[in-house]
């Protein structure tokens, strides 16, 4: 590991609470809404007791919040130029850390109602809250509100597979989404407790790192205690990254369980 990389785990948005006291303000209005609370609740619901898959509420909902920072802390240390930024739909960084972290905290909220169509769900449910938690953090900003707004709708959305994201702030949440994936914690679902690929796949992702990299602005490492982990970067991180908009900004380091190179995606 290197003195600059950071480690994606349940801790990673600790880290922009205790530095950054837009953030530390926007977490707590987030948190502290009762139905955010309880759809992230009624999700896991669903997601691990009905169904028998792996996590989908409030600690998945930081981590994404907290990588989603930490990827657009990269891109802005690059220079790389913010599509909400240029279309004049936010205004300052703060009101993009506002787009990347409600879209982190509300994407599966959708799997309240059901896993079926949880994207378009969730950026539905996303709405009421979305307005509720923007008016509080920006009060001041009148009606590019709603404009703010339907960014973070379009973000939840984009994270589905298969939609092509339009912004590089949607593109950030979708990739932070598929990062959360070591130590059994991988986004493609699996049944816990059932022993086939998708399961051996994801309890053999050790650890997963960002950091700057030296030819593109987001260097990923990903640490595999076996080589079946590929089966969760092959079908889940690779694919984000073709329908997003950070296709070519983000490497893909794949290391062995002696911690080797093995592979370098682009």
């Amino acid at each position: 590991m290197s003195s600059s990389a950071v480690v994606i785990s349940k801790h990673i948005l600790d880290i922009w609470v205790e530095r950054d006291k837009f953030v530390a303000e926007l977490v707590k209005t987030i948190e502290d809404d009762r139905e955010v609370q309880a759809l992230l609740e009624m999700s896991n619901i669903i997601a691990v007791r009905r169904l028998g898959y792996n996590d989908h509420g409030p600690v998945h909902a930081r981590i994404v919040a907290g990588t989603s920072l930490e990827i657009m802390g990269l891109l802005l240390s690059k220079g790389v130029e913010f599509t909400t930024l240029r279309d004049g739909t936010a205004k300052s960084v703060d009101e993009v850390k506002t787009i990347l972290v409600l879209a982190s905290y509300l994407h599966d909220i959708g799997n309240s109602v059901h896993r079926e169509s949880h994207e378009i769900i969730g950026s539905i449910l996303a709405k009421d809250i979305a307005d509720r938690i923007i008016n509080a953090v920006h009060p001041d900003i009148g009606i590019r509100r709603y404009t703010l707004r339907q960014e973070v709708l379009s973000a939840i959305f984009s994270t589905e597979y298969d939609v092509k994201a339009l912004t590089l702030e949607s593109s950030i949440v979708k990739l932070a989404d598929g990062l959360d994936m070591s130590e059994g914690r991988a986004r493609l679902p699996y049944k816990m407790g059932k022993v086939d690929m998708h399961s051996i796949s994801a309890l053999n992702i050790k650890r997963v790192e960002l950091s700057p990299g030296r030819d593109v602005p987001i260097q990923v490492s990903v640490y595999m205690g076996d080589l079946a982990g590929f089966f969760q970067v092959e079908r889940v991180l690779m694919p984000k990254l073709e329908s997003s908009k950070l296709k070519g900004l983000v490497r893909v380091n794949i290391y062995n369980a002696r911690e080797e190179l093995v592979t370098s995606l682009l």
